[in-house]
């Protein structure tokens, strides 16, 4: 029996979920097919039903759906709850769909056994504050570094995500918000973090120099072939720098892991994965 499995997002041609689940089966001998669903707000939820109706097993779900796939689902996983959104529905024999955001551990993986970067007592600076930091936010609360800041163009989103978070197990580390602007402020940070969009349209945050601790890591969400603006920015003030390519391997290897009970070594699919990235 081969498991079917599929990504619903808008736009979806670019994705390169099928390529990567695809070697993750033959890594782990798993019989799987893995197709990419044009979606739109008003068809969405009718297409992850049709494709459970179907024998579909899981979908990973990608932008602009992810908060909405929380109502589709029929349960939600803790990471779902912690993120308010959903990026993989486990389709359940007896007809529950599970949602899971595997997104904050797959970044945390990534940071902390690619690069090798231990983020426990660091402290740790978020440029954005929509759904892609919500999203992170509870896995680098589990990390316990020294303290976590949130900033964002409109100081109140941020301060509403902190909020979100007051009661959860995880936030007893000092979580503080402010405009970009005010960060000229703050101490210097260990891990920058941009979960801003603003990657994709070739732009930057204003931001003050002096961010960047000794050794600091600047990691963008955002995956490119050529350092992203904000990468670019963070090598000039002597940061070591990351994009997101392997945020999105990692965070597929933990649906993965949803779906076939087994996570694949990712290790093995780097020089592949390289290949596929380099040739888009």
């Amino acid at each position: 029996m081969i498991n079917a499995y599929t990504v619903i997002g808008q736009p979806i041609a670019h994705s390169l979920s099928p390529m990567i689940h695809t070697l993750f089966g033959d890594l782990t001998q798993r019989r799987i097919s893995y197709t990419r669903t044009e979606g739109t707000p008003e068809t969405f939820a009718e297409q992850v039903l049709q494709w459970q109706a179907s024998g579909g097993r899981g979908c990973n779900i990608t932008a602009p759906f992810k908060e909405q796939a929380v109502g589709v689902c029929t349960h939600l996983a803790l990471s779902a709850e912690r993120a308010e959104s959903v990026n993989t529905i486990h389709m359940h024999a007896d007809g529950r769909l599970v949602g899971h955001s595997t997104d904050g551990a797959g970044m945390l993986q990534d940071i902390e056994h690619n690069i090798r970067f231990r983020v426990a007592g660091r402290r740790v600076l978020m440029l954005g504050a929509g759904g892609a930091a919500r999203g992170v936010l509870g896995p680098l609360l589990d990390a316990q570094p020294a303290a976590i800041h949130i900033a964002n163009r409109t100081v109140a989103r941020a301060e509403g995500i902190i909020e979100a978070f007051k009661d959860d197990p995880a936030a007893t580390l000092p979580i503080s918000a402010s405009s970009y602007e005010a960060l000229a402020e703050e101490q210097a940070f260990d891990l920058i973090v941009n979960a801003t969009s603003l990657s994709l349209a070739g732009s930057l945050p204003t931001l003050p120099e002096g961010l960047f601790a000794s050794e600091a890591l600047a990691y963008d969400m955002m995956y490119s072939r050529h350092d992203t603006v904000f990468m670019g920015w963070a090598r000039e003030q002597g940061a070591v720098v990351s994009d997101g390519f392997g945020m999105l391997v990692e965070q597929a290897a933990e649906a993965f892991l949803v779906w076939e009970g087994v996570r694949p070594k990712t290790r093995m699919a780097w020089p592949r994965l390289f290949e596929l990235l380099n040739s888009k």
